[in-house]
């Protein structure tokens, strides 16, 4: 049988035997090795056994193989011999006279081994090897490990996060302190759900992933997004829009649905994240209406398209140069995009129509 960490299921072997004879505990070895075979338990090598006996008269000795219960009953020794094509794993031996020479045991080990060897022929005939799959009638179980330190991670807060998995995938999920995980269920399917949420859990994320994620929590210097279960990350205001942005609540919203890249990790290890927005393909010269979104000593910015601002420095604003003299946030604006810079910064100037123009969304 395959160690703990390759296989780590108790296994309980029940053989019924309807008769008693000096080998009915070597046939209980034999189709019990089957039995784990067949229920898909990775044996390594089956094994077989055979009950070897031996009947004296004044000098003349004589060794029976796989004896009945009347030469156990009647006969001088009973010596079990079980194991594999490589060895003997386990024997049992049983005298009932003063001794037996070397020579004797020799004889009845060679004759041991030709039995089993017999026996085994036979097993491997009928199944060959293991079954590839454990049996459906078995409970499902896999093993993990992670790092110790994300063991908080898998748990969650109160135990939240683990309950949260089980009662999803109902399975059993058991942690030990090294990071070994082990997930029990009636189903590969289940058991294969839970441990990717607890591999989700416990990755480490790369500078570069794209990742779906909801609006959590906003707070006046950012956005929280929950990246997995349990486990928040942070967009900074700076990081909402190529822009200047005033509130956090002008970009996104409590409950959105964002798409965010990682840009990197700050001091403590937690991931720093951008939000991601699909922009539309702007050139320089084209003329489009915007939304006022701050307005500065030295301009106004603009939002030109979802997650898209310019800005229109005082000087193309027009006659008067006091931005706050031209522009509130909300107004509405006709802008030209006149330069987009090397970091994708998009140079606007206000555009005055010489005749009236409607702007959506204006009144």
């Amino acid at each position: 049988v395959p160690p703990e960490e390759e296989f780590p299921y108790i296994i309980r072997v029940v053989s019924e035997i309807l008769e008693s004879n000096g080998s009915s505990s070597m046939a209980s070895v034999c189709s019990g090795c089957l039995a784990m075979m067949d229920a898909g338990v990775p044996l390594r090598r089956p094994v077989a056994g055979v009950a070897m006996g031996l009947i004296t008269e004044g000098e003349r000795q004589v060794i029976l193989t796989d004896i009945l219960g009347l030469e156990d009953h009647f006969g001088d020794m009973d010596f079990k011999v079980a194991g594999t094509r490589e060895g003997i794993t386990a024997f049992q031996l049983d005298v009932k006279i003063g001794g037996i020479s070397r020579e004797l045991m020799r004889e009845a080990l060679a004759r041991a081994r030709e039995a089993r060897f017999t026996i085994l022929d036979l097993m491997e005939q009928a199944l060959p090897a293991p079954r590839p799959h454990i049996s459906p009638y078995a409970p499902t179980l896999d093993v993990l490990r992670i790092n110790p330190e994300k063991i908080g991670l898998v748990i969650g807060p109160g135990g939240r996060t683990i309950r949260k998995i089980q009662e999803e995938t109902e399975t059993q999920i058991d942690i030990e302190d090294d990071g070994t995980i082990k997930i029990a269920g009636d189903s590969a399917e289940a058991v294969a759900r839970a441990r990717k949420m607890v591999e989700e859990l416990t990755e480490e994320l790369e500078v570069g992933q794209i990742l779906k994620c909801k609006v959590v929590r906003i707070v006046p210097f950012g956005a929280f997004v929950e990246l997995k279960p349990g486990v928040d990350g942070l967009i900074h205001i700076s990081n909402l829009a190529d822009g200047y942005v005033d509130k956090v609540e002008d970009i996104v919203k409590l409950g959105d649905e964002v798409t965010v890249e990682v840009i990197g990790t700050d001091d403590s290890g937690r991931p720093r994240l951008k939000l991601v927005q699909e922009k539309p393909t702007l050139k320089v010269g084209d003329i489009l209406p915007g939304t006022v979104t701050n307005v500065v000593d030295y301009g106004v910015f603009v939002e030109i398209a979802p997650g898209v601002r310019g800005l229109v420095h005082k000087t193309r604003l027009g006659e008067k140069a006091d931005p706050r003299q031209v522009a509130k946030k909300g107004d509405k604006m006709l802008v030209e995009i006149v330069e987009i810079d090397e970091q994708g910064r998009y140079k606007l100037k206000r555009v005055v129509p010489k005749g009236p123009v409607r702007i959506e969304g204006s009144e």
